[in-house]
């Protein structure tokens, strides 16, 4: 069984278009929304929507300067995750 601990983060990149947004911090360090419906090719509301269940997930943070949120990865605690899967896969499949 799953812990509970790692469900929120795969049931947060289980939506293609959330793990879209995720791979667009490979090459940028932060984004706004505004640019990440951009880059995706969505609405800014729908944007939003998607970032704050990556962001109840605890994989990204973020701050607002002036008008704008900017987001950006929380990789500690994304390492945090990938470390307790790495343990349940090593020891589910034995």
């Amino acid at each position: 069984m799953i812990r509970v601990e790692i469900q929120p983060f795969l049931k947060a990149l289980a939506s293609e278009k959330r793990q879209e947004i995720m791979f667009l911090f490979m090459s940028r360090n932060e984004l706004t929304v505004t640019e990440i419906a951009q880059l995706v090719g969505i609405g800014q509301s729908t944007a939003s929507e998607q970032l704050a269940i990556l962001k109840r997930a605890g994989i990204l943070i973020s701050r607002k300067e002036g008008k704008e949120v900017i987001y950006y990865p929380n990789r500690e605690k994304i390492m945090d995750y990938m470390q307790q899967f790495n343990s349940f896969l090593m020891n589910c499949c034995k």
